[in-house]
């Protein structure tokens, strides 16, 4: 009789509310259809971020721009679209930078539960 031994794969999620949602190991949500304001919450949590009207706002703007293009928005062209759609106070750097320390793109896709933007280290 052989006896195999069965490495054992940890495979990265998180838990919000008593329920397991699967991530990839920089805590990015694997599956899209996951995504709900509390997964948010957590997520956002563990990036350090307290969501303010101005933090949901990009965090929607994300989604409804991913649903149009089936992909995340680099940080240029991030900062572009939400200048058109939200005015130029909002449509900079600084700004979204001032919500999203660690990067608009990066940061904001993980919160919104999107992929990481390509491009983005």
């Amino acid at each position: 009789m052989n006896h195999y031994l069965i490495k054992e794969i940890e495979i990265p999620s998180i838990e919000v509310n008593g329920k397991s949602y699967e991530t990839d190991e920089e805590g990015y949500l694997v599956n899209l259809g996951d995504w709900n304001m509390d997964v948010a919450e957590y997520i956002a949590k563990t990036e350090n971020l307290n969501m303010t009207e101005q933090h949901w706002e990009v965090i929607d703007f994300l989604r409804k721009y991913y649903d149009e293009f089936q992909i995340a928005p680099a940080v240029r062209v991030l900062t572009k679209a939400i200048g058109k759609k939200l005015g130029p106070e909002k449509g900079n750097s600084q700004y979204l930078y001032e919500l999203f320390p660690y990067g608009p793109g990066k940061q904001a896709c993980k919160v919104a539960g999107l992929p990481k933007p390509t491009g983005c280290i």
